[in-house]
């Protein structure tokens, strides 16, 4: 599945696959206020809906990120969580990685660099897993 954004000034282009029963979302482009935002939320809800619980999201090809992308990645991470969900990030860039410590959001999220080694990750029972943190303020 694939899905674009088109505004005057960037594209935003979210594509899923799934992967030894995980669903990798690959995103490119701007996840910014008017830009990605809305349709990462977009997708992510239809996955939850469909029953798809864990997902990995792909950002090595996120070339900006603003509050109101931090924003959406908090509040999928909630949603997720709030079915019973895991959900990872994958390949930050660097912007993604000093945003998400400058806003104390690092520790949050489970992170790697690998895909295979996320996968495995995500396939575990998630018996050692953190509790859901209660991110509901932060939430956008």
């Amino acid at each position: 599945m694939f899905a674009f954004h088109n505004n005057k000034s960037s594209t935003i282009k979210i594509g899923t696959r799934q992967a030894d029963g995980i669903t990798v979302i690959d995103i490119s482009g701007r996840i910014a206020l008017g830009d990605g935002e809305v349709l990462l939320r977009e997708t992510v809800d239809n996955l939850l809906r469909k029953g798809q619980k864990k997902l990995l999201l792909n950002l090595a090809e996120v070339t900006y990120i603003d509050s109101s992308g931090i924003g959406a990645l908090v509040g999928v991470y909630t949603a997720v969580r709030k079915q019973g969900g895991e959900l990872q990030l994958l390949k930050i860039t660097n912007r993604v990685r000093n945003l998400l410590q400058i806003t104390k959001l690092l520790t949050v999220f489970v992170i790697s660099d690998n895909e295979d080694e996320a996968i495995r990750s995500l396939n575990v029972e998630s018996a050692t897993a953190l509790p859901a943190m209660s991110l509901a303020g932060l939430a956008g």
